[in-house]
């Protein structure tokens, strides 16, 4: 099993989660389980898209960019697909549009 972190800005995050909902390797898999997908509203080092994206954390002392962190775990095999999804429906066409990190899990308890 694997983790799924990306990075996205706040004018994708809409258009990629749509993008992940309608993809292939979404929704129940062959054990019945769904992808649980985590959005966060983050302070990031992004590279701003215009000025309104620009902001100044005055606890950082440094400029920061609203950005969405999301999270999702998927079966080993749908990780390429899924890291393609993201990465086609989150891309701004600037460098430094966003992050996208996948790894391992360890163990997977369900709280029933």
């Amino acid at each position: 099993m694997k983790e799924i972190k990306a990075y996205v800005h706040s004018n994708r995050v809409a258009a990629v989660v749509a993008a992940l909902k309608s993809s292939a390797p979404w929704g129940d898999d062959a054990s019945g389980r769904r992808h649980n997908l985590a959005l966060y509203v983050v302070k990031g080092s992004l590279m701003p898209l215009d000025q309104a994206e620009r902001r100044y954390s005055i606890e950082l002392g440094d400029e920061v960019v609203n950005e969405y962190k999301l999270e999702l775990h998927c079966e080993d095999d749908q990780v390429d697909e899924l890291v393609r999804v993201i990465a086609d429906s989150g891309r701004t066409g600037r460098v430094g549009a966003g992050w996208i990190y996948v790894m391992d899990v360890q163990h997977a308890q369900a709280i029933v």
